[in-house]
């Protein structure tokens, strides 16, 4: 077992117990902003999992998205219960995923690598986003992530194309029971989720 893995332990162990410093750290959260730019990672383990390197071309972002009610609303006119369209209706997206697509849009410069859960309360979730310069030398001459570089790559977690957002398509599992699931949702009539 790594190290990181052991820190990673520790900050989960930590968030069940609500301690003193986590409960001060999310106080000092509630009053940013949505969006705030990061010189080093909370989780220093879990970045480092995700792909994270304490180099020059990586930036790390933490992002506050709403815990509210995701249902759909209930319509105001008259209808069956049956078309009502209210029960059994899962939302499309995980918030780690919405998390990353608000980052990509603040900083059109930069891709998004990878995100993961920091923290959270009775009103706000917070996620931290690892982002890549694609520009930078640092980042375009290392044969491990100069990948990210090409222009494929842009706009990658507008198209599902990040963990959170494979995990909401439904492209986790594997193997048997799985044959619905791909190419995509769509294309068999969202029958997979």
């Amino acid at each position: 077992m790594t190290a990181y893995k052991y820190m990673n332990e520790a900050w989960i162990q930590e968030q069940k117990e609500r301690s003193e410093n986590v409960r001060s750290r999310l106080i000092v959260w509630r009053k940013q902003g949505s969006m705030v730019r990061l010189d080093k990672p909370t989780r220093l383990g879990r970045a480092r999992e995700l792909g994270y390197r304490a180099k020059q071309g990586y930036v790390i972002v933490r992002v506050k998205t709403g815990r509210g009610p995701r249902e759909k609303p209930r319509p105001k006119m008259g209808r069956k219960p049956r078309s009502m369209g209210v029960v059994k209706y899962t939302p499309q997206k995980s918030r780690r995923w919405i998390a990353e697509e608000r980052a990509g849009k603040k900083f059109t410069n930069l891709r998004v690598l990878n995100s993961y859960w920091v923290g959270s309360d009775n009103k706000w979730v917070w996620h931290e986003v690892i982002m890549v310069d694609p520009n930078h030398p640092s980042i375009y001459k290392d044969p491990k992530i100069n990948w990210i570089c090409d222009p494929i790559q842009k706009g990658r977690e507008n198209r599902g194309l990040t963990s959170a957002g494979k995990r909401s398509r439904g492209l986790r599992r594997k193997g048997r029971g799985a044959e619905k699931i791909r190419p995509s949702l769509g294309a068999k009539k969202n029958t997979g989720k």
